[in-house]
């Protein structure tokens, strides 16, 4: 038994603050990811006319975590919602504050995203009033190599449309009796300590991506998408399950040090692999380095989850007016954010620009236009449901809500 005493000063808030900061600073992250994303070689909407590998290492130091630690902090979330809601009722804010943001986002935000896509890819040539027509009618004709744009889209909104499945599956799983689930979480925690709260979900993870992801590609179209699933709706529920056991959080603080040297040790071990030429390899060994590959990458992934959580345990459990400001900030935010890069990068490629000059202006027109949406609909009742924006009182409320002393005790 862990008595709240036990627990370092800085760490006895009833609150989860840490979680809220992370959560911040992971959507922020994102914002600089995918403004990166117009300069690198990967696919994405619109492209620089400086496009090359230099950044792609950086990019690598968040691509194998960054949405997972989302998809986990969204379970801590999900976890203390259900704390105080029936499963009926808990659903019901949930679809509320996703359903109505996605499909308004699907409808408004994302457009404008396809229709610079279109006009750079495949030269079309007609007005945007003439794209809508053919967008909202799902129109499948604009093609290239072998591959047609699926209209409509939610582009980057698939989070939300992932994030609210899930949230459906755990209201289901809120019906078994709350005793077993408990005990499994005890069992979990007791388990998930020391070195193996790094190397047990590492292995998960690692048989998982050995096994699926050459069967199963990314494709954030939800009904073929598994590997992603098994990935994402594995971390959303063990966060949901482990969100008020105190000694995990604990155990992910103590290994904050190691699991971030494990992490920069795998992010360099993935530059190499996929910096070294295939020639280089003999044929009848691909198939080891690829599997080599996947577990490294399910190490990076997990090791950087628990350095990141283990950090901001043991340095930003605090409140101010700042984080409930931006928790509620981040989600319109988010919802804009890529269409604002996309559209802005579109518009002033003619220009010319430098790219180191206009990567600061898409990165700070971005954040002042996401937080310019957040100013308006926060003030506006009609626009708040839009974009996600609950009351005013409720930036109170972190990820990790109030953590009652029964189930302090219980961990």
């Amino acid at each position: 038994m862990i008595a709240i005493q036990s627990l370092p000063a800085a760490n006895q808030s009833n609150r989860l603050y840490f979680l809220d900061w992370v959560r911040i600073i992971a959507f922020f992250v994102l914002i600089f990811y995918h403004v990166g994303m117009y300069y690198v070689t990967w696919d994405f909407h619109v492209k620089s006319t400086a496009t090359s590998h230099a950044i792609e290492p950086l990019m690598m130091l968040t691509s194998p975590w960054r949405l997972s630690l989302l998809f986990l902090i969204s379970g801590v979330a999900s976890r203390f919602m259900l704390n105080k809601l029936s499963a009926s009722n808990f659903l019901k804010q949930r679809s509320k504050r996703l359903l109505i943001p996605l499909l308004f986002g699907m409808l408004i935000i994302v457009p404008p995203q396809s229709f610079c896509e279109v006009v750079e890819k495949v030269a079309y040539a007609g007005s945007y009033t003439d794209f809508m027509q053919l967008y909202v009618t799902a129109y499948h004709g604009f093609c290239r190599d072998n591959s047609c744009l699926i209209l409509p889209t939610w582009n980057h909104l698939w989070f939300v449309a992932y994030l609210w499945v899930y949230t459906l599956i755990l209201a289901g799983l809120a019906l078994l009796p709350r005793g077993e689930i408990e005990r499994a979480a005890h069992m979990l925690t007791h388990q998930l300590r020391g070195w193996r709260v790094i190397a047990l979900p590492t292995l998960v993870l690692a048989i998982m991506r050995i096994a699926m992801v050459a069967y199963f590609p990314t494709t954030h179209a939800l009904i073929d998408d598994w590997f992603s699933h098994a990935n994402y709706l594995l971390l959303f529920l063990l966060g949901a399950l482990l969100a008020p056991q105190v000694e995990f959080w604990r155990h992910m603080d103590a290994m904050r040090w190691a699991s971030l040297g494990l992490a920069f040790t795998c992010w360099a071990a993935l530059i190499i692999y996929f910096a070294w030429p295939d020639a280089g390899i003999p044929s009848q060994q691909m198939a080891y380095w690829h599997y080599t590959q996947r577990a490294i990458y399910a190490c990076c992934e997990w090791s950087a989850i628990v350095a990141v959580c283990g950090f901001a345990h043991r340095h930003l459990q605090f409140d101010n007016a700042r984080r409930r400001y931006l928790t509620q900030a981040v989600f319109p935010l988010y919802l804009v954010h890529q269409t604002v890069i996309v559209v802005v990068a579109h518009a002033i490629k003619p220009a010319g620009i430098a790219a180191p000059i206009e990567a600061m202006i898409l990165i700070v027109l971005t954040f002042v236009s996401g937080f310019a949406v957040f100013g308006i609909a926060r003030r506006v009742p009609l626009l708040r449901p839009l974009f996600g924006v609950g009351k005013i009182s409720d930036a109170s409320a972190p990820p990790g809500d109030a953590v009652s002393a029964q189930l302090v005790k219980a961990a």
